[in-house]
């Protein structure tokens, strides 16, 4: 079993460039605590910051823990806030931005397989 009180304290990579900006993930659970099935990742976007724009084969759950921003669903921007629960099928392009004031954190669950960061 792994407990850590609080996400931060988990090492982070950042994210900045062109097709990725002010994007910091780390990864909660994962191969390494030999989860066999999923890995779960906590993105904090900063503010005016986004993930690429992209689509792959396997699937992402997705629950808002703070602040508010956009994923692009179908083309179209929508909303998302804390407490939000996103399901991003396989092949389905999005991408997440923040367009608020304050950083965007999300946790996101991905199958084996996939790369964990």
């Amino acid at each position: 079993m792994k407990v850590i009180s609080h996400y931060g304290s988990i090492a982070s990579q950042q994210f900045d460039g062109e097709v990725v900006k002010g994007v910091t993930g780390r990864i909660a659970i994962g191969q390494q605590d030999g989860a066999p099935n999923f890995c779960m990742r906590i993105f904090t976007i900063a503010p005016g910051g986004y993930t690429p724009r992209h689509s792959h084969d396997w699937e992402h759950e997705i629950l808002v823990h703070s602040g508010s921003g956009q994923v692009l669903k179908e083309g179209e921007w929508a909303d998302v806030t804390s407490g939000s629960v996103v399901f991003i099928p396989g092949n389905e392009e999005h991408q997440f931005r923040n367009n608020s004031d304050g950083d965007l954190v999300f946790a996101c669950l991905i199958p084996k397989g996939a790369p964990e960061l």
